[in-house]
């Protein structure tokens, strides 16, 4: 079945940098958009940014755009979310996510998304 495993959260200073990153398994990873969210306490589920199967097109939130990168690396079927200059409101779990079918464009909304992972805490500290 169908896994998605994050890892490197942690504890960060605001201006920093993290790498989190997602281990897929259970499905062909190279055919699949793959996205990131976040949730922060008592807010609701957000997108981040999400990645095409070549890893050529990407697509970010607002909030994040400048400062975070996704990229994926279809030889070790990972998905990794690179943070610069993270803030304080940058705090959350996040979670990395399948593409729920296989399309041409870059899916953004989270019902576009068919399985999770389990998540991984970022804490910016200021």
């Amino acid at each position: 079945q169908v896994q998605l495993v994050e890892s490197g959260g942690g504890l960060v200073q605001a201006g920093g940098s993290l790498n989190v990153s997602c281990a897929a398994s259970g499905f062909t990873f190279s055919i699949y958009a793959m996205g990131w969210f976040r949730q922060a306490p008592g807010k609701e589920r957000e997108f981040v940014a999400a990645i095409n199967t070549s890893g050529r097109s990407t697509y970010y939130s607002d909030s994040v755009k400048g400062r975070f990168t996704i990229s994926r690396d279809n030889a070790k079927n990972t998905v990794y979310l690179q943070m610069n200059s993270p803030k304080s409101e940058d705090t959350a779990v996040y979670y990395c996510a399948q593409d729920n079918r296989i399309r041409r464009w870059i899916p953004t909304m989270r019902r576009d998304f068919g399985s999770w992972g389990q998540g991984t805490q970022v804490t910016v500290s200021s």
